[in-house]
């Protein structure tokens, strides 16, 4: 019995010392919308970089054939760097000329007004490719930019 009084409080002091790290997180919610253009629709990676340009994580990627991620060319950087990413459940269907992408994430609040940013790079398949089309930092305080390529403006929100 003394072992599993031993399991039960080691159980319980690993609960109390992880639970608090799950409260240190806030959702953002990240939107581009694409300026108009003709052609097909767009691939973008949406991801985050630390205050020394270091690719930090995958936030989404928009288009589903992997054959053209290799035109997201600073998301591809950052991702070979860290030695791969593993994309299951944070890829969806390109966007279109005009379309509006909407992706909400959960980041821990160390990130936030510590130098990281939201880095968004577009590419279109016999069109341009834009390494950071759009970088936002990332503050406590909501903020939208313009965008360089296909992105027309993006904003992020708390």
């Amino acid at each position: 019995m003394p072992t599993v009084k031993k399991f039960a409080a080691m159980l319980m002091l690993a609960t109390a010392l992880v639970a608090p790290g799950a409260a240190f997180a806030r959702e953002v919610t990240i939107e581009a919308t694409l300026t108009p253009y003709s052609g097909p629709e767009a691939y973008l990676a949406v991801y985050v970089m630390d205050a020394d340009g270091n690719y930090n994580s995958t936030l989404w990627v928009a288009g589903h054939k992997t054959k053209y991620y290799g035109a997201l060319r600073g998301w591809v950087a950052g991702v070979s760097s860290a030695g791969g990413v593993n994309l299951d459940g944070i890829t969806g269907a390109s966007v279109g000329s005009g379309e509006t992408l909407t992706v909400r994430a959960e980041l821990a609040d160390a990130l936030i007004d510590a130098g990281y940013e939201i880095h968004i790079d577009t590419a279109v398949e016999h069109g341009g490719e834009y390494i950071d089309d759009v970088v936002i930092p990332l503050t406590s305080t909501p903020a939208s930019v313009t965008g360089s390529g296909y992105v027309d403006n993006a904003s992020i929100s708390f």
